[in-house]
């Protein structure tokens, strides 16, 4: 087994196939209001918070774009699909948590999402319990790819950074935690890495089954 005292996880595109799931409702919104390359904007803010995002699609389309409108009505289309533990759950989460729990290592959540809707998702998923601490976006002051979340989830652990992996699909949840020192696993979700991510990860790995392998090597 490697040696390791914490993991710390993203939760959107590593726990939850949400990403995906925003995804489609701005697919729904932009056929609706005519918004061109909207599911590009949307993989620039993965990994990002909702202030950030925020930034990003005012960036691209304009400032008199109506984003907070727009968030409110793709919000409200997500949480009718997926509210009460309809969100899809990327295979092997449970067994990574219960294999974590089993092997007495501490277990951290480090998501740009808000507090509120990290606590309902993994409450309605029936994976909160397996989480010592929880860090979020709104807990911050600077979000992904600054180190912060991972940094305060290390420090709320107890654990040095330098003895945690991180686990991570975006590009920058891995730069985030390479820049505080954790050992930042990249599980792919809707991007593969390029050159630059490769550098950074310690290893690439198809799913959390392998993950697994990996860690238990």
């Amino acid at each position: 087994m490697k040696n390791y005292d914490a993991v710390v996880f993203d939760m959107d595109g590593v726990i939850f196939d949400s990403e995906r799931a925003v995804i489609e409702c701005w697919l729904e919104i932009a056929k609706k209001y005519d918004i061109k390359d909207i599911e590009d904007a949307c993989l620039e803010c993965t990994g990002t918070t909702e202030k950030r995002t925020k930034e990003i699609m005012l960036e691209r389309y304009g400032q008199d774009f109506p984003y907070d409108s727009y968030k409110k009505e793709s919000s409200v289309i997500f949480h009718k699909k997926y509210d009460n533990g309809r969100l899809p759950v990327k295979k092997g989460v449970k067994e990574i948590l219960e294999y974590l729990k089993n092997n007495g290592k501490k277990v951290a959540l480090a998501s740009s999402t808000r507090h509120a809707l990290v606590v309902q998702e993994l409450t309605d998923a029936g994976f909160i319990d397996y989480f010592d601490k929880l860090v979020c976006g709104d807990m911050v002051s600077k979000s992904k790819p600054e180190p912060d979340i991972f940094l305060k989830a290390c420090e709320e652990l107890g654990v040095d950074p330098e003895k945690s992996f991180a686990i991570e699909d975006s590009f920058n949840g891995i730069r985030a935690a390479h820049a505080g020192n954790l050992r930042p696993i990249m599980v792919p979700d809707l991007k593969q890495p390029d050159e630059e991510i490769k550098g950074l990860a310690e290893v690439v790995i198809e799913d959390l089954y392998k993950v697994i392998e990996y860690l238990d090597d």
